[in-house]
């Protein structure tokens, strides 16, 4: 067991109730307060710089180890996890993209979000992107609506086949181009129209995530635009990596030396891990859900427990 630890990942982080988008996934800020209680109390809560050191020099865990990671950046992570984590003496590792902190642009993947939490009956977006599938049909040599659904509604263990099929044709099936003005316009339709005022908002900042790290916390490499670096070429990983680098380093002051990758999506392949490696990556981060195994497990390919995937302790998730 001294060679075990769960990495825990988390994305949102609030008051879902009474906010202005109360159908985001993610955990409430209550339910957050009793997990780290809890975790406290019945792990050994310990810090990236402690895997990166066992990793290294093959040093035992402690027992029950648990590492708190936090995706995307969001404000969430300043307003409400980071004030928990530092009076309770625990550190998080968190890995924001470097678009979302930089560029005022929302992220392609939060706008599906914010799009799918704006509309109740997902059948009626599903029937709106066929119908601006059709629009674009010609232009982009596109097959028939029904491929598609056919192809991409599956449903998982988070989602309905028609949550799946939105988020698969917007993420990743269709031209980039043509999935960027799609989403935008839906974006603007359904969310707002003021897309640097919602970034500002849901965004982490440099001089946050620089407050952070001074108290403790670790910031990790995210990549830039928060892409599925599985479907780029070895070009576009290299420079989807260099930037995300020169912005820890020159903006943020993070050693990156020995860094840590969050793949976004869980998304990787070899060109990207041999990528990595050869800057100086020390652990990569999956999606894979289960506990990761520091004897057996490949530094580079560590699993993660989705915040849904804890044992629902009464009083704990409930």
């Amino acid at each position: 067991m001294k060679n075990k630890v769960s990495i825990i990942m988390y994305h949102y982080v609030r008051e879902f109730k009474n906010s202005r988008f109360p159908e985001i996934k993610g955990l409430s800020l209550l339910h957050f307060r009793k997990q780290l209680k809890y975790l406290i109390r019945c792990c050994n809560i310990i810090s990236m710089e402690e895997l990166i050191y066992s990793l290294k020099y093959g040093d035992s865990l402690p027992k029950r180890a648990a590492l708190l990671t936090f995706d995307d950046g969001y404000a969430d992570h300043f307003i409400n996890v980071f004030p928990l984590l530092k009076e309770s003496g625990v550190s998080g590792s968190f890995f924001p993209p470097v678009k979302a902190v930089t560029h005022s642009q929302v992220l392609d993947v939060n706008k599906i979000h914010f799009i799918l939490a704006s509309i109740n009956d997902k059948q009626k977006l599903v029937e709106e992107i066929f119908s601006l599938l059709d629009e674009y049909k010609q232009k982009y040599s596109l097959e028939c609506n029904r491929y598609y659904f056919r192809k991409l509604a599956v449903k998982d263990r988070f989602d309905t086949k028609e949550v799946v099929f939105i988020k698969r044709i917007l993420q990743k099936e269709l031209p980039e181009d043509l999935r960027n003005e799609i989403t935008g316009r839906l974006f603007n339709k359904y969310v707002t129209k003021n897309e640097k005022s919602f970034c500002n908002e849901l965004y982490l900042n440099v001089d946050q995530l620089k407050c952070m790290k001074r108290n403790g916390m670790y910031i990790g490499s995210h990549g830039f635009g928060h892409s599925w670096l599985n479907e780029m070429d070895e070009y576009k990983q290299k420079t989807e990596i260099a930037l995300s680098l020169s912005f820890l380093h020159d903006i943020i002051g993070c050693d990156i030396k020995e860094w840590v990758m969050c793949y976004p999506y869980g998304s990787y392949n070899d060109f990207l891990l041999k990528i990595i490696k050869d800057k100086g990556c020390v652990a990569g981060l999956t999606t894979e859900p289960r506990i990761a195994d520091l004897t057996s497990d490949r530094p580079l390919t560590l699993p993660r427990l989705d915040v849904n995937d804890l044992i629902k302790i009464k009083g704990v998730m409930s």
